[in-house]
């Protein structure tokens, strides 16, 4: 196979940027790096691009590996023809390798291979040919009769034979394609409650049925995890009768009476062995396109998360809500040192509210506290209004803010949560954490696994491999776009630079303790363990504020600071972009990037989004109304709709039928976590808590 010219038809790039990529990658390079730095190369490639292709070259790599080892295999054991060999090499799909390999696979003891040790496998064959008269196949079939063997009858040798074809019939890799293709196009999926009476979150399912191509992705996860639950039970059903098909495909001669046996082991191959694999490999198929839809909205919920402007130069009191073991509250500088802590019982059962406001008011005078940042999980609500009463009582700049706390928790309790307070309580590390998150959500998010952060659906069904490696490249690219500060980054951050292992990481952080702060980017060439290649990968995501060069507070990469320091001399602003270009002997794309950064160093391109609502009072549900027009900050992009937070404690859905005055197929259309959008309200169903929202025509 042409891999290279697979990838530029199937990513419609041109064959020359695709080379170049692939040899890029080949030399070690790694995706942020080659997005940011060797745009001329691949005609300025986004990192997402850049990292689906190195997928899908992964994957055409592993099917061509795959297909040599099979054709080996198959050619040891003497059975490879050309027509065979012709079939692997043009397979474009490691499952249609695999089918192709499946009659020469090495089996456990089946039904077939005990036949075949019984010396039947002939009879199979000759019952599978058709060729010979109903008597002389009589005189054959007495042939296999054996005791030694364990044959004593003609009806054991028969059915022997019968098994050997069944299982013919059901590894034959053009049986399985067709039937394959009549399953995606007219099967249906079949689900019901096992039991009905039962009242669980998966009654529209009780009594469900859908095709197989239309089936809604969220809907295949929503019955698999019924189905894990046994609350479900799923079937493939294929309205075509199958065994018709086959007999027609198969049988030459009705009439013949061999032929009596071979309807029998294609019926038996059907139902015993063919169609239950293949209900298996349609299900495992949807499930895989499922998981991988829903990891890619996961990973574009992740990046706006991250990506969300932090609020800087604010002093943040954090608070990680609760009831019986009351509001653990932390205080936290404008760098998010932790300066003071306490716990509050401002809720049931002890319901201490002057006592909190007291507490709280202390600190906010104390540490000159601007925003109080609360977690959005249990006794929240209960918190906001204590809070907010008391920010009218203060009359001052005091604003509060409802954070998310997916994953505060795990943090708490994790290794680098710990290595960060060891004296502290577990509790407290949570308030910090969600103080901070307000502060620079990027900075404090990369602390926690990425898929704890709760930005997805069914995150916990997913392939947690795949899921792990796309959110960390997500968590990769994010971290590079806006760069790190050398001296103040935990190693948490610094080991998704690009180029950094997180041995190295920790490498770096102990340098920097033991030798003090880091003047240039070229002193990290004295890190233990960071060599040339690392250096040139991560060096332009590193900066340094008040270095010895100013361009080490740049995105501009070590090895443009000569063309960086002759365009500083040049009046570049009265020639065209083309004509810097050629004086300066350089690509335009990278030309640009410079410019941009002389013009602003130290840029953080968070900055340009729009801020988080800052609230001072309370709203409640309660005050809700239909076509009320509100204000309000996505918080999960799923694919039925988007949660938005409209500052009560319950998110309102957005249904994707109300997003658009136009039609849509996915709500990321339309929004992505973090946006502030205008909303209606439609209704408001005060005994489940459930609120309807609409963004058309607002």
């Amino acid at each position: 196979m042409d891999i290279l010219g697979k990838l530029v038809e199937e990513f419609k790039l041109s064959s020359k940027h695709v080379k170049n990529v692939v040899e890029l990658l080949d030399n070690g390079n790694t995706i942020p790096f080659i997005a940011r730095y060797r745009k001329e190369q691949t005609g300025e490639m986004q990192d997402v691009v850049l990292r689906e292709l190195s997928n899908r070259l992964n994957y055409l790599r592993n099917l061509e590996t795959r297909k040599e080892e099979v054709i080996r295999l198959i050619e040891e054991q003497g059975k490879l023809t050309k027509e065979l060999k012709k079939d692997i090499s043009g397979a474009d799909t490691l499952q249609r390798v695999d089918d192709l390999y499946r009659p020469y696979k090495q089996k456990r003891r089946t039904r077939a291979t005990i036949a075949k040790e019984k010396g039947l496998e002939g009879l199979a064959n000759t019952i599978m040919a058709q060729e010979v008269s109903d008597e002389e196949f009589k005189n054959i079939l007495g042939t296999y009769i054996n005791e030694e063997k364990g044959v004593s009858t003609e009806e054991e040798a028969l059915s022997g034979a019968m098994d050997i074809i069944a299982e013919n019939i059901s590894d034959d890799a053009e049986y399985r394609a067709k039937i394959k293709k009549i399953a995606w196009d007219k099967g249906i999926i079949v689900v019901v409650g096992i039991d009905k009476e039962e009242s669980t979150v998966y009654e529209m399912y009780y009594d469900y049925k859908e095709r197989v191509k239309s089936i809604a992705n969220h809907r295949i996860l929503a019955i698999n995890r019924g189905e894990k639950e046994k609350k479900l039970k799923i079937s493939l059903n294929i309205n075509d009768d199958i065994i018709d098909l086959l007999n027609i495909l198969i049988i030459k001669d009705e009439k013949k009476i061999a032929n009596t046996y071979l309807k029998a082991a294609i019926s038996d191959g059907y139902k015993r062995l063919l169609f239950p694999s293949i209900e298996r490999e349609i299900r495992n198929n949807l499930t895989e396109r499922a998981e991988d839809d829903a990891i890619k909205v996961f990973s574009l919920n992740l990046k706006p998360l991250l990506m969300q402007p932090p609020i800087k130069e604010k002093n943040v009191m954090g608070i990680d809500p609760g009831f019986r073991t009351g509001c653990k509250v932390a205080v936290m500088d404008d760098t998010g040192k932790l300066l003071d802590y306490c716990t509050v019982y401002p809720t049931e059962p002890r319901n201490e509210i002057e006592k909190t406001k007291a507490q709280l008011k202390n600190f906010i005078e104390k540490y000159d506290i601007d925003i109080i940042a609360i977690g959005n999980g249990t006794a929240s609500r209960e918190t906001e209004l204590v809070v907010a009463e008391m920010i009218k009582e203060l009359n001052r700049g005091l604003f509060y803010i409802i954070a998310s706390e997916a994953g505060a928790s795990i943090y708490s309790a994790s290794e680098v949560g710990v290595n960060e307070f060891p004296d502290l309580d577990v509790t407290i590390r949570g308030a910090v954490s969600i103080g901070r998150r307000v502060q620079d959500p990027l900075a404090e998010l990369v602390k926690i696994e990425p898929r704890h952060i709760g930005v997805g659906q069914y995150q916990h069904d997913l392939n947690q491999g795949k899921l792990d490696e796309a959110l960390t490249g997500v968590v990769e690219d994010c971290v590079n776009s806006v760069g790190v500060d050398l001296n103040t980054a935990s190693a948490s951050l610094l080991k998704y630079v690009a180029g950094l292992s997180t041995k190295v990481a920790n490498s770096l952080v102990n340098h920097r303790e033991v030798n003090g702060k880091f003047k240039s980017r070229k002193e990290l060439l004295k890190v233990k363990g960071l060599g040339a290649k690392t250096f040139e990968q991560c060096a332009g995501f590193l900066r340094i504020a008040n270095g010895e060069n100013i361009l080490d507070n740049t995105g501009v990469h070590p090895e443009s600071y000569a063309v960086a320091s002759k365009l500083i001399k040049v009046d570049y602003k009265s020639l065209s972009i083309d004509e810097v270009a050629s004086k300066l002997e350089i690509g335009i794309p990278t030309l640009r990037d410079i410019i941009k950064e002389l013009e602003k160093p130290g840029r953080d391109p968070r900055d340009e989004k729009e801020k988080p609502i800052l609230r001072q009072d309370v709203l409640k549900i309660e005050d809700l109304k239909p076509d009320m027009i509100l204000n309000g900050t996505v918080r999960n992009v799923v694919d039925f709709g988007a949660f938005i937070d409209i500052g009560v404690k319950e998110d309102g859905l957005v249904h994707i039928s109300n997003m658009s005055d136009k039609f849509i197929k996915h709500p990321k259309e339309v929004v992505k976590v973090g946006d502030i959008v205008k909303i209606k309200i439609l209704d408001v169903d005060l005994k489940r808590r459930r609120i309807s929202l609409s963004m058309k025509q607002i």
